[in-house]
């Protein structure tokens, strides 16, 4: 095969020129490509044109010889050269890369007992819980609850800890708030439990700083003894007591929107400020007292607010329940709902009745994560 290129008259194109070499040494092989360059004087025929010359010779004003190119580009390679061609040319995928999901989350990692859990529920003699994990890939609510402790038969503990960046907080203070309670309540005069609930919530949250680990902890605890029922908060988890059938609020929710706890953080030189619809200190957390908290230590307080009653014949049921449950669903209905399980029927079913509950929360479009118990207080008159 070759090709013409025409080119004006030249010395540089011409024959003699030592540019261009004529001895066949140069070629490799009998076929080769032959690159030919006619003049460019334009004629009434034709004009400058590429076009296959088979009469190229060398005596052309241009010649060039180019040996034949390999049989792997030839189009008239064999079969076994083509498989050959296909084997060379082909690209392979690349390995496929395993990214661990762990590392593609955003916030704190979960603490391991976390993993995997979607519900948690347990009954005892006296009472039931029932968790339900929302939105979150993991499960960020935590619960302790204990009777017959300290050698005592009158003694119970009972609390419902909803953390919020991570579940650490959560479960620090479901592994230690019940000792350090008990520590304080047990070492004081029985007229000072309420100074020693907020020595045990103190210490707790003293402790948790040192870990030197993010995220913070809402709680709602009960401390029965003697007949009598303490029950102390700090955050917006909430303790909703049946007085024969008629709810009651123990506790209050601490939230910024309060104006005793607004001033509270504007007096230490934080603010409070609404974003889209919900206040929140220093436009970052919705709750204005918790355990942990690091970064808002100054304005996040973990001091609880606390009550004590006295058990009374007509205190049926005590629901100690996360924000899960009562941005959804009220006091009352709360009380209603748990009752039909557990009071007057022959077959009581309390933990259905906080599944239950916790069911309503979802399907009214609470996507949070949802803890509910409820405490039958009759068995610890």
């Amino acid at each position: 095969m070759s090709c013409s290129v025409a080119v004006s008259n030249s010395p540089v194109f011409s024959p003699s020129s030592s540019l261009f070499c004529k001895q066949s040494s140069i070629i490799t092989n009998s076929e080769s490509l032959t690159l030919s360059l006619s003049h460019l004087k334009p004629n009434n025929s034709s004009s400058t044109t590429l076009s296959p010359s088979p009469s190229s010779s060398p005596s052309s004003p241009f010649y060039l010889r180019l040996p034949k190119l390999p049989s792997v580009f030839s189009s008239s390679s064999s079969t076994n050269s083509t498989s050959q061609n296909d084997a060379v040319l082909k690209r392979k995928r690349p390995t496929r890369l395993d990214i661990p999901v762990s590392c593609l989350g955003f916030g704190a990692p979960a603490t391991p007992s976390a993993v995997a859990r979607d519900v948690v529920e347990a009954e005892g003699d006296g009472y039931s819980v029932y968790c339900k994990r929302g939105r979150r890939e993991y499960m960020e609510d935590r619960y302790t609850a204990g009777d017959k402790l300290r050698g005592e038969s009158n003694l119970a503990f009972f609390g419902v800890f909803d953390g919020h960046g991570g579940a650490k907080a959560a479960e620090f203070a479901a592994n230690n708030l019940e000792k350090n309670i008990l520590d304080e309540v047990i070492n004081s005069e029985e007229e000072d439990v309420e100074e020693a609930v907020k020595r045990g919530y103190l210490n707790t949250d003293s402790e948790f700083l040192k870990q030197d680990v993010h995220g913070g902890s809402c709680v709602v605890t009960a401390l029965i003894r003697n007949g009598n029922l303490v029950v102390s908060n700090a955050g917006d988890c909430r303790a909703v007591i049946s007085r024969g059938g008629v709810a009651e609020a123990l506790t209050s929710d601490h939230r910024p929107s309060r104006e005793d706890e607004r001033d509270r953080i504007e007096t230490s030189g934080g603010y409070v400020d609404l974003c889209r619809g919900v206040w929140r200190i220093q436009g970052s957390l919705a709750v204005s007292r918790a355990i942990g908290d690091r970064h808002l230590k100054q304005w996040v307080t973990a001091e609880p607010e606390t009550k004590v009653i006295s058990i009374e014949p007509e205190h049926d049921l005590l629901i100690l329940a996360s924000d899960g449950l009562w941005d959804k669903v009220s006091n009352q209905e709360a009380v209603d709902i748990a009752r039909q399980f557990c009071v007057g029927n022959n077959k009581q079913q309390p933990l259905l009745a906080c599944e239950k509950l916790a069911a309503l929360s979802a399907s009214r479009g609470s996507q949070d994560d949802t803890s509910v118990m409820l405490i039958k207080l009759k068995h610890y008159i």
